[in-house]
């Protein structure tokens, strides 16, 4: 029975680690929006880069419960900071505002 008990916990634990691919998707897209909506002088093609990093550069920096430790809430700003930097977007404020709160709510 142990080992059922053990084995479950271990699945359930595997299935939080990976996101099913529609909700990546859904994710990406509505982080794509936001993009759109704050900044419309932007390509299509710059918005998808954009999104692509935060969305990749995110998912390596947190976990289940990062929301909940100031490290790691500082972690996930620095690296959405740091893509931003990249894109010379940096000093949209109300952008980076808007793009963390998406991401502490849904990633």
């Amino acid at each position: 029975m142990k080992e059922l008990l053990k084995l479950a916990k271990e699945v359930l634990e595997t299935e939080r680690e990976v996101e099913p691919e529609d909700e990546r998707k859904k994710w990406k897209s509505a982080l794509t929006e936001l993009f759109h909506e704050t900044k419309s002088e932007f390509t299509p093609k710059m918005i998808e880069l954009i999104v692509n990093d935060i969305d990749e550069i995110i998912r390596v920096v947190r976990f289940e419960g990062w929301q909940w430790t100031i490290a790691n809430e500082r972690e996930v700003k620095k690296a959405l900071r740091k893509t931003l930097l990249k894109y010379k977007l940096h000093k949209e404020q109300e952008l980076f505002d808007r793009a963390y709160n998406y991401i502490r709510e849904y990633y």
